[in-house]
Parts: structure tokens; C-alpha cells; sequence
């Protein structure tokens, strides 16, 4: 958003106009609401507040208003940006509700906990079926199905193919049926599979237990972002993706305990060590997906059931604020209901969405400066001599600092609202990483190599800023939905390309993959520009055509336009 766009048209660039996405008008469904004189609202943005925050922000009257400005406090906007009658959380809108900070901080709180805090619980499930084969690698694995290097990387190009196609088609069907019902079937059926390779007998059932893990998990961390985004306002959705991401990485500190430990039971009824840790995980992770079906409410006024009490998590109050604060935000969010298909037009328009391909472009490219090293760390680490119940440990500590600097600069991207800045300076800090190792030799001191693979393995993802930043400037659910996936498939692209970065003839040290590396990583550092530079010119002009109409002419544009979500004249985008 720019600073010289009033406060109620800055929420009105996050929404739509009084025409649905297939281009009608809406009724009327409420009241127009009272002159905003009539009622109080916050004096100042919303603010951030962070978990070791106890008393929420500091410097503000905890019982002051939180409620913020917003076009539903303008009669005359409001008609444009009204729910639809089928929304699902209809009956808790009201224009007029107030509530203060320490009623906002407090139903927060209690989302991070019913909500965010599961979902975190669901990715780790995730992440321990998708990388328990980096540890395998370490028990002999290749060897004892007797595959190569290059099985390996076809295996996990496999499973990016099948992930990457899937993405879509999953993203529509948890649109049409709902994510509550989409994402425990689907943690179901890849755990089927996934404790299924415990039974593995060479390429061919490795290659496709790798594709149905593939097709099954695809499109899970899409569903899983546009239902947080039913939850949270688009200022708090960053650091929640931030602790969602953080979660992959204690997941995978888990699963280097429990491989340790698994790993050991090699010999037991005559089976690998490998086959009992893709067996228990499996099993793990069906027993997540099952307690799934009772713990994803579908939307914030929709939670009470048999599993989680008949009165539900939240009180009335709490829906009211819920609901309001979300449609404040983003009244976007009340364009469709949680279970509405995208029809085939709509779908159309939102893929063909250019001003997303910026960050797609990003999605593509920023991961793979990294990627290759992780994918072949137990590889390296056993190359350098070490054993595989010290390689299976020893990943550790990128794996917490990682958690550290993703949420420090998940933290920086919100406070100071930089996000193309925040993923070009992730590229800076793992560049000379990259360097260093293509200077060591076969006789160089292997704690040096380790040292300096864990830190550049220690870097800053943003992939969680970029998540939200893709929501963020979807400005519809039509096309946040859409896009999600897109970007997640542009990652998973990148996952493809960059399996087969590190080569057998390149091995041990990987010279020629490093040098590739460092040319990768300059070429991110230049996009994060471009992207930057790209935003910056179309806020401008939109800035400059905005600005010159009238206000009669801003009016008659709004109850006129056919332009819809992020090409609405009045919509800025995050850079």
C-alpha cells in the first residue's frame, strides 16, 4: 500500500467490488452501517504482536479500541465490498461490532492454539513421510536395493513431477469439498504408502511408492495456507506461515532422534533398519491424519461438533470478533463460501494472472542455491568418513539455527514490510558459504567442510514470507487459491531441476555442481531486484492515475469497473 491512499480506500484495495467473480451483482445483505462518527475505532494501525509479547504490544491501552477503519464504516462504500448471502460466517457480520486490544490479543492467542498449533502438528507428519529418505540414505539404502546415485535423484525427481501435477487439481478439490474434509484424506492415503515402503523391493516399487507420496502430498501446503488464511488477518498470516515452516525444521530435528533410535532396530525380524523407520512414521502420520478429521473446523463460526464439544472452541463474542476483523482486513474473504468450486473461467483468469508471476519466477529459482547441498548432506557426511549414526545427528544444528533465522527474518520482513530486500540478503549470507566450499580439496579437513555446509544449510528461508506475499497480492480468494498452488508447483519445479545439480561423475566434492551454485545464487540476488523494481512501477502508475480522478470519478469507477482483485485501480501491491 502506499501512504497517500486514505485509510478506508487502503482497505478497499484489499477486496473486490460489489460484482462477484463471475462478473454480477450482489444484493444487498445488511443494513448500511452507521456514520462513522457514531462509533469508535482504532487510532493508530493494526499492531503486530509476537508470542513472548505477554501483555500484547507495548505502548498501547490494552482496553482501547482495536477495531480498525474500514470501507463497511462508509455508507457509500459499503454497498461494494458486502458478503455474500452464502458466506459461511454470515450471521457473525455486523459492521458495527467493536472490540478492544485485549479482546483481539487474547482470541488471537487462542487461534495460534487451536488452529495454528495442529496445523504445525500436520506439516511435521508431512515432512517426516517426505524426508525420512535422506536417512535411510544414511542405513545403506542404495545399497541394499541395490540402486545408484542416479536412481536416487530419478526417485526424487518422480515424486517432484508427481507433487508439482497434483498441486492444482488437490488445491480445487479441498476449494470444492473443503479443507477440513480434503487434508485428513489425504494424510491418510500418503501414510498408507508411505508405511507401505517398509515392504520396498527394488526400482521399480521405490520409483512408485515415490510417485504416490508424490500425488497425495500434493498440494497439502496450499490447502493448508488458504485455510489459515480463513483465521488470520493478512498482517499476522507471515509470521503464522513463519511458525509453520518452523515446524518442518523441528520435525526433521525429531526425525533425526527418532531415525537414530530407529535406525538401531536393524536385524529385528530379520528387516533393515530403513524398513522399520519408513514403517513407524507411516503409522505416525496416519494416526495425525485420523485425529485430523475431529480437529480442523471448516471456518471460525462453524466449531462446535462431537469431537470438539457441542458448544464449540469459540463463544459468540469471540465469532463476532473473528469474523469482523478478518472481513475488515480483507473483505475479499467474504466473496465465497469455504466449500464453492472455482469454475473453469475463474481459473482461467487467476492463472493467467501476470502480476503473480513475479513471485512465481521467485519460487522457481530461490531454492535452488541450497537445495542440492541438503538433498546430498548424509551423502557428504558419510563421504567424509563419518558413521551413520553420527550422520544421522549431525544435521542437527542447521536444522536449529534454521528455525532461528527464518522466523528473524520472517520478523524483519513484517516489521519493516520488505520482502524482495529480505530474500535477496538470504541469497547474500549463503553466496560466500558457496565459495568456500568450492575451494576444498579431497585432503581438506573434513570438520571444516562440515562447518561450513551446516551454515549455509543455516540459512534464512523466506520461503514463508513468499507464501504470504503470494496471498497477499492475490487480492481475492478466486485467485489466492490459484496462486498458492502455482507457487508451490513453481518450488517443486525447482525441486526437479535441482536434483540433478549434483551429478555421479562431480562426486565427492561437487565442484562443478558448487560453481553452478554460485551462479544461481547472483541470478537470485538480481531477481529479488527486479521483482522489487517491477511492484514499485505499477503501484506508481497506478498512483498517478489514481490520484488524478476526482472523487466523483473514484465512485463512478468503483460502481462501474469490471476489474477485479489485484486490477482494481485502488490496489497496491507488496513488494
Amino acid at each position: 500500500m502506499t501512504e497517500n491512499i486514505p485509510e478506508t480506500e487502503k482497505a478497499s484495495s484489499r477486496s473486490n467490488s460489489l460484482t462477484t467473480d463471475e462478473g454480477e451483482k450482489r444484493p444487498h445483505v445488511y443494513e448500511l452501517p452507521c456514520s462513522p462518527d457514531s462509533l469508535p475505532l482504532a487510532d493508530h494501525a493494526p499492531k503486530k504482536f509476537y508470542f513472548w509479547q505477554r501483555a500484547g504490544p507495548a505502548g498501547i491501552d490494552l482496553d482501547s479500541i482495536a477495531t480498525q477503519p474500514s470501507v463497511f464504516d462508509d455508507p457509500v462504500k459499503a454497498k461494494y465490498y458486502q458478503p455474500r448471502q452464502d458466506y459461511e460466517n454470515l450471521h457473525r457480520f455486523d459492521p458495527d461490532a467493536r472490540w478492544t486490544w485485549r479482546e483481539e490479543i487474547a482470541i488471537v492467542r487462542k487461534i495460534d492454539l487451536r488452529i495454528m498449533l495442529y496445523t504445525c502438528i500436520m506439516f511435521m507428519a508431512l515432512q517426516l513421510d517426505r524426508g525420512n529418505l535422506s536417512q535411510a540414505l544414511a542405513d545403506n539404502f542404495l545399497t541394499d536395493l541395490g540402486l545408484t546415485t542416479n536412481d536416487m535423484n530419478n526417485g526424487n525427481t518422480i515424486f517432484s513431477v508427481c507433487f508439482l501435477l497434483s498441486e492444482l487439481p488437490s488445491q480445487l478439490v479441498s476449494k470444492k469439498l473443503g479443507p477440513d474434509r480434503w487434508v485428513p484424506t489425504q494424510m491418510l492415503i500418503w501414510s498408507v504408502v508411505a508405511f507401505s515402503q517398509f515392504w520396498i523391493k527394488g526400482r521399480s516399487t521405490f520409483f512408485a511408492t515415490r510417485a504416490l507420496i508424490g500425488i497425495f502430498e500434493g498440494g497439502f501446503i496450499a490447502d493448508i495456507t488458504l485455510y489459515l488464511s480463513y483465521f488470520y488477518t493478512g498482517v499476522e498470516l507471515p509470521v503464522r506461515l513463519g511458525y509453520f515452516w518452523a515446524a518442518l525444521t523441528i520435525a526433521n530435528i525429531i526425525a533425526s532422534f527418532l531415525g537414530f533410535g530407529i535406525l538401531h532396530m536393524g536385524g529385528v525380524g530379520g528387516h533393515e533398519g530403513w524398513r522399520w523407520l519408513f514403517l513407524i512414521e507411516g503409522i505416525l502420520t496416519c494416526i495425525v491424519g485420523f485425529l485430523s478429521y475431529g480437529l480442523m473446523p471448516p471456518a471460525p463460526t462453524k466449531t462446535a461438533s462431537w469431537f470438539r464439544g457441542k458448544k464449540g472452541w469459540f463463544t459468540e463474542r469471540e465469532e463476532t470478533i473473528m469474523v469482523n476483523r478478518i472481513l475488515r482486513d480483507d473483505p475479499s474473504k467474504g466473496d465465497m463460501h469455504n466449500r464453492e468450486p472455482i469454475s473453469l473461467r475463474n481459473f482461467w483468469y487467476s492463472i493467467t494472472d501476470y502480476d503473480e508471476w513475479p513471485i512465481y519466477i521467485i519460487g522457481l529459482t530461490f531454492g535452488l542455491s541450497t537445495a542440492p547441498i541438503g538433498t546430498y548432506l548424509t551423502l557428504t557426511l558419510r563421504s567424509l568418513g563419518f558413521s551413520t549414526f553420527q550422520t544421522t545427528l549431525m544435521g542437527l544444528p542447521s536444522s536449529v539455527a534454521g528455525i532461528f533465522t527464518m522466523l528473524l527474518f520472517t520478523y524483519l520482513s513484517q516489521k519493516f514490510n520488505e520482502r524482495s530486500f529480505m530474500g535477496a540478503l538470504a541469497q547474500v549470507w549463503i553466496l560466500p558459504c558457496l565459495i568456500a566450499l568450492t575451494q576444498f580439496g579431497a585432503s581438506a579437513n573434513r570438520w571444516a567442510k562440515y562447518a561450513v555446509t551446516i551454515i549455509v544449510l543455516s540459512h534464512p528461508s523466506t520461503h514463508a514470507v513468499q507464501v504470504a506475499w503470494t496471498s497477499r497480492n492475490s487480492n481475492s480468494v478466486r485467485t489466492r487459491t490459484v496462486s498458492s498452488a502455482v507457487y508451490n508447483m513453481s518450488v517443486q519445479v525447482s525441486g526437479i531441476i535441482g536434483n540433478y545439480i549434483y551429478r555421479s561423475d562431480d562426486a565427492p566434492l561437487y565442484k562443478r555442481g558448487n560453481r553452478d551454485l554460485i551462479a544461481i545464487c547472483c541470478m537470485n540476488i538480481g531477481i529479488y531486484t527486479l521483482v522489487k523494481l517491477y511492484y514499485m512501477w505499477r503501484n506508481s502508475a497506478r498512483d498517478k492515475t489514481w490520484n488524478a480522478m476526482s472523487n466523483e470519478e473514484k465512485e463512478r469507477y468503483m460502481d462501474t469497473t469490471t476489474d477485479r482483485g489485484n486490477k482494481r485501480l485502488e490496489f497496491r501491491f507488496g513488494n
